[in-house]
């Protein structure tokens, strides 16, 4: 039996007209330069909603409203333990989004993801998404 993954990472499914945020890790940062939603790993006692909103608020500067969970799944990079990935539609927000870690960010519609260089974790991902129309 395989044990559970260690670490829990919350993504983010923002929309606004139509598209989806994504943004870009910066050159410094492990997986330079991949796409990603924004998001990050949960802290001791927290859920997968807490941490997204957490991690709105420090990344993009916004106060999200609860977030929905849309899917999880574990996966592994070469050589690293697995993650849980979990991933929650953000359905409203305060605030301006300002980009506060990341390389770059764009807005593009579901069909345009396949054209970015996303972290290999959140491939399943876009397929999952696309195939929900």
């Amino acid at each position: 039996m395989s044990e559970a993954p260690s670490t829990v990472v919350a993504a983010g499914i923002l929309r606004s007209n139509g598209r989806i945020l994504i943004c870009q890790r910066r050159a410094s940062q492990d997986h330079a330069l991949k796409w990603e939603f924004p998001g990050g790993k949960l802290e001791p006692g927290e859920s997968p909603a807490e941490a997204l909103v957490r991690e709105l608020r420090e990344e993009l500067g916004i106060e999200a409203g609860p977030p929905v969970e849309l899917t999880r799944y574990t996966f592994s990079y070469p050589g690293k333990k697995a993650i849980l990935l979990v991933f929650l539609e953000v359905g409203g927000w305060d605030g301006a989004i300002v980009n506060h870690i990341f390389e770059r960010m764009e807005w593009v519609t579901s069909l345009e993801l396949a054209g970015y260089d996303f972290l290999e974790g959140d491939v399943d991902f876009l397929r999952w998404l696309n195939g929900q129309g």
